[in-house]
């Protein structure tokens, strides 16, 4: 009997003492699971920042490249205007040529008009032919001779002048013509020169942007490696935590079994044992405790957006006449591209764009999308204040076959009496 209880002391003490190294067990792992959900919990954070600057990146990227394709699609325009602007300079060195060699077939009939002219002056002072009205009266005949001779020399008369005129006006037309075509080649040189220096503008804008978009696209390949590296780290701190669950929910079985154990023999032992045995369990008890973990998350993302368009409105008042004679008003006032200023400066379709708001009528600052705007109208219905579209290019008739427009640097604001000077693709009235 004795034998038995020292047994079941002996017992009890080793299922005390395997209890007293699993609740340290335990206690070691419950830290090191303390640690491993901090550093999970601060990663995660850290990923979150991580994303949200990513987002951020990617949607500067978004409009960043909204506005590189814009810029685009105007280089694009630009081009093509440059290249229309190309053609019809080339169309009107042709004229000018065609017009300097018609200049050179009038001074040579000129010339070969005068030469007969003299010619015939002197066959007829050679023969003794006097042409003059009073002598060809005193030398004639009869009624019938001397209305002869008068019909003769205001025959010759006649036709010598009529001659001379019809070369003076030939000649003053071809002049005038290639003074009017080298003014308007000039004009669509100009237009050029200004195209292609907003066609450099452009490039260095794109250029730029594209320059912006470099380094956000190095500023999001950054972030994406740090997101990685979060990624692993709770991914490694997730590992460890279901280690140490795992090592927990183990300690805990043996626990519970050791103390199934150490019940089961104090049914054996004096009521001395039985004590130890139940003091023993309930320290054991006390020690193993639960462990729990909880991890939520909650991710909300609302994102509302509401557009509206709102465009002020004025009442509309005027003329087409009182919009020509205010437009002239500008006249020698320098060209600015991408200004709106009739006195410090404006583009075609700014200098169309200020010109109508000072009647209450608000316009895009576009020369394309002018063509649009009011209600079409045919070149035989031009009116004065008639908005004339070309490509790339804008003007406001003022009557006569002129317009005024902002030309070019060059030129500045100015009037051009030939509206037709260039393609005209489209004729829109206001008023």
């Amino acid at each position: 009997m004795k034998h038995y209880r020292r047994w079941g002391r002996q017992a009890a003490t080793l299922l005390t003492a395997v209890s007293l190294i699993l609740t340290g067990s335990m206690q070691a792992g419950a830290t090191t699971l303390s640690n491993a959900e901090a550093e999970k919990a601060q990663a995660q954070e850290d990923l979150d920042d991580v994303n949200d600057r990513i987002s951020d990146i990617q949607s500067q990227q978004s409009s960043l490249q909204a506005q590189i394709d814009a810029l685009d699609s105007e280089l694009v325009t630009t081009i093509a205007n440059i290249s229309i602007l190309e053609d019809e300079i080339t169309d009107k060195q042709a004229e000018l040529a065609q017009a300097n060699e018609d200049l050179i077939d009038a001074q040579e009939t000129e010339a070969e008009q005068y030469a007969s002219m003299k010619e015939r002056i002197t066959y007829m002072y050679v023969n003794g032919e006097d042409i003059s009205l009073f002598n060809a009266l005193l030398g004639a005949t009869s009624f019938a001779d001397a209305l002869n001779r008068v019909q003769m020399c205001s025959s010759v008369y006649n036709f010598d002048r009529q001659m001379l005129i019809e070369y003076q006006e030939t000649v003053a037309l071809i002049e005038e013509l290639i003074e009017e075509i080298a003014e308007e080649e000039a004009a669509l040189q100009d237009q050029q020169a200004e195209l292609e220096t907003q066609q450099a503008s452009l490039n260095a804008m794109i250029a730029e942007k594209s320059a912006e978009m470099d380094d956000f696209d190095t500023m999001l390949a950054s972030a994406q490696a740090l997101a990685e590296e979060y990624k692993a780290t709770i991914q490694e701190q997730s590992a460890v935590i279901a280690q140490e669950v795992a090592a927990q929910q183990a300690a805990a079985a043996a626990a519970a079994e050791a103390a199934a154990q150490q019940s089961s023999s104090s049914t054996t032992v004096t009521t001395t044992t039985s004590a130890e045995t139940t003091a023993s369990t309930e320290t054991t008890a006390t020690g193993s405790g639960s462990t729990g973990n909880s991890d939520s998350t909650g991710n909300s993302d609302s994102t509302s957006s509401s557009g509206s368009t709102s465009s002020s409105s004025s009442t509309a008042s005027g003329s087409g006449q009182a919009v020509a004679d205010y437009a002239c008003q500008f006249v020698g006032n320098s060209y600015v591209w991408g200004g709106t200023s009739l006195t410090n400066g404006a583009d075609c379709s700014g200098f169309i764009k200020s010109v109508y708001a000072h009647f209450g009528v608000s316009l895009p600052h576009s020369s394309y999308s002018l063509r649009t705007v009011g209600y079409a109208v045919s070149a035989s219905d031009l009116q004065p204040g008639d908005i004339i579209c070309y490509e790339g290019h804008c003007a406001i008739y003022i009557g006569g076959g002129a317009i005024v427009h902002a030309a070019s640097e060059a030129s500045g604001i100015k009037i051009t009496y030939n509206y037709a000077y260039r393609t005209v693709v489209a004729i829109r009235r206001i008023f």
